[in-house]
């Protein structure tokens, strides 16, 4: 059995804005195992990236973390001073943003930049932290980096500057990476490489990864393991077979159901999930996909735990419940009752 990197339990996040407080994440919990990959997927808004940001302890005002505990190969992150954040943040875990222009600085050689970061935090010299950022361009297949490393980042492509995020985030051999969104900006054939590039170093690291993404087949490339957010919440967990083969709740069905089949010669239409996400200034007391859900029934107003559907599935769902269950056969027509009421 792999040991246990990342633990997250029951995470609760709000940004206090002029309006109220926006829930962004609520009662999340997860794990990460070492040398694992592991996809966190949903639609924008769910809470993947506030998720993310607050294992990093990165999140601004005016959003705080409201309760949740972290721990990181057996230490407590909860209120670390940032002093000892700095020896954890870009060392220990390290963060691929969804934009790289945003990240990299428009003004200093990409050289620059990448020794600064391995300087900081592996103590080396100059000259071999300008090796090392050298060889880590070539890792990750930036053909010439010894001229490379010269230049700025607008000469680089966007799938070359997502490249050079990647690289400079393994550059201190990090236990942990966090990919928030790497390819959303980039075109099918980048998305493809970066991919393939993300593959290629978790054979030859022992890095564990995060992957957040709203898109199913990218996990189903990348990833052994999936997460499913919708509202805040965490609605289905599972491997990557359970989730495309056996999924439990109407949410990853639905996402599912919007998924471009590749089968030679299918013309099936796509099948898009009606209805918009919750408001999270004032969240829905029970299940959040309710307003959404074709399955949607009065107990959905109350919101349902976690039910284990098999090692390492859950799902928050009713339709789950033994005693549903026992009642849907006996009364069919109240499944989908909520739905039809609202509709």
């Amino acid at each position: 059995m792999a040991d246990r990197l990342l633990t997250v339990n029951n995470l609760q996040v709000s940004f206090h804005t002029r309006s109220g407080e926006n829930k962004a994440v609520r009662g999340v919990s997860l794990h990460i195992d070492q040398g694992e990959t592991i996809g966190i997927v949903g639609e924008s808004g769910s809470g993947k990236s506030v998720t993310a940001k607050a294992i990093m302890a990165m999140i601004p005002p005016p959003g705080e973390i409201i309760s949740g505990d972290i721990t990181f190969a057996g230490e407590k992150l909860n209120n670390l001073p940032e002093r000892k954040w700095r020896q954890i943040r870009g060392n220990r875990i390290a963060m691929v943003f969804q934009d790289p222009m945003t990240s990299l600085n428009p003004v200093k050689k990409i050289g620059d930049q990448m020794t600064e970061v391995i300087r900081r935090h592996r103590g080396l010299s100059k000259e071999a932290a300008l090796k090392e950022a050298i060889e880590m361009l070539r890792q990750v297949g930036i053909n010439e980096p010894e001229r490379r490393v010269q230049q700025y980042p607008h000469e680089f492509s966007g799938g070359m500057r997502q490249r050079v995020m990647i690289a400079m985030a393994l550059s201190c051999q990090p236990e942990l990476l966090i990919a928030d969104e790497p390819t959303t900006a980039l075109d099918v054939t980048i998305q493809a490489q970066i991919l393939d590039l993300l593959k290629e170093l978790k054979a030859k690291t022992s890095a564990s990864i995060v992957l957040i993404t709203h898109d199913l087949g990218v996990v189903a490339q990348v990833c052994s393991r999936v997460i499913v957010m919708y509202g805040g919440m965490v609605m289905e967990e599972g491997t990557v077979e359970d989730i495309f083969y056996n999924s439990k709740h109407p949410y990853t069905q639905g996402l599912l159901r919007s998924v471009p089949q590749r089968q030679g010669g299918s013309r099936e239409r796509l099948v898009p999930i009606e209805g918009s996400p919750p408001d999270l200034l004032d969240p829905p007391p029970g299940c959040p996909f309710m307003e959404r859900c074709p399955h949607a029934m009065p107990k959905c107003a109350e919101l349902p735990p976690h039910f284990q559907i098999g090692e390492g599935h859950r799902a928050l769902c009713w339709l789950n419940d033994a005693e549903v269950q026992a009642e849907l056969a006996r009364h069919p027509e109240i499944e989908g009752s909520a739905a039809r009421v609202r509709g």
